[in-house]
């Protein structure tokens, strides 16, 4: 039984805030890294607990979240897709599942909010609005990979129950800023939402475990989990707010007949909305 793990760095219990903790040159990105890793490991050792024989981590942070030294020699760590999406994910993985997710761009009451980067006032498929869990969970629908496990922060947890619940779940920390920001610039957005409160990363940990072992052994006795309905042809429409004061909003809207991954690769053909 061989699990996919998705992994990211804002949604980290303890992982204060952007700048200073999810870039190459930020003053706390080593210590992300190893809370992110130690979220991982939580849930690869929930996985093998619940029955799973394989785990592959995808390290799905834009400037690497994993760290190789500590995370769990059990697992296999995936880092670098030339093809895009879905990130190595395929029909052979049993499930899937996702360590220190945020929630998707325009999302109240969430942390360091939002899909792919500040830029995005919203990303939808055939009117569905997802962020960077949905865009890999529908991938997974079209593979036939059930979604098993949602670990990040709060809000993320809440758009995991909305779009899969069926679902386990784990939240180590929940935003306090109220609100969209969808009237802001890329820079204020990315400067917004960066109030939140914390579990330990210890408590978020040992949370993260239970969810896993009971998402395995769940998928070990052969329960069914639910299915994201799909239905071509899928349309992508990807709403970006402006750089500067004055700049217009755009928008960018492909279609593809027949595969929502295909569709998620599209190019960006952005316009004035």
């Amino acid at each position: 039984m061989k699990i996919f793990l998705m992994t990211d760095m804002e949604g980290v219990a303890g992982v204060l805030n952007h700048d200073d903790w999810c870039m190459r040159n930020s003053q706390f990105y080593d210590l992300g890294q190893e809370f992110l890793t130690l979220e991982s490991n939580a849930a690869i050792e929930g996985f093998f607990a619940g029955g799973a024989t394989a785990v592959t981590v995808a390290d799905g942070h834009g400037a690497g979240g994993i760290n190789p030294k500590l995370l769990d020699a059990r697992a296999e760590l995936a880092r670098g897709w030339p093809e895009g999406f879905p990130f190595g994910l395929d029909s052979s993985f049993a499930g899937i599942g996702w360590v220190g997710q945020h929630a998707k761009a325009g999302t109240a009451y969430s942390h360091i909010t939002h899909t792919q980067w500040f830029n995005y006032i919203d990303l939808s498929i055939n009117g569905v609005s997802i962020g960077e869990f949905g865009q890999m969970a529908l991938c997974a629908a079209e593979l036939g990979v059930p979604v098993i496990l949602g670990a990040g922060e709060e809000a993320f947890v809440a758009e995991v129950k909305a779009l899969t619940p069926w679902a386990e779940t784990a939240s180590g920390k929940r935003g306090v800023t109220p609100g969209s920001g969808d009237e802001l610039t890329t820079d204020q957005y990315r400067a917004r939402n960066l109030g939140a409160v914390h579990l330990s990363p210890e408590r978020a940990r040992a949370q993260i475990r239970t969810a896993a072992e009971r998402a395995a052994r769940r998928l070990a006795r052969g329960e069914t989990f639910g299915r994201i309905p799909l239905k071509a042809p899928f349309a992508r429409v990807a709403r970006f707010r402006p750089n500067q004061q004055g700049e217009p909003r755009t928008v960018s809207r492909e279609t593809h007949a027949t595969s929502v991954i295909a569709a998620l690769a599209l190019p960006y053909n952005a316009k004035p909305e």
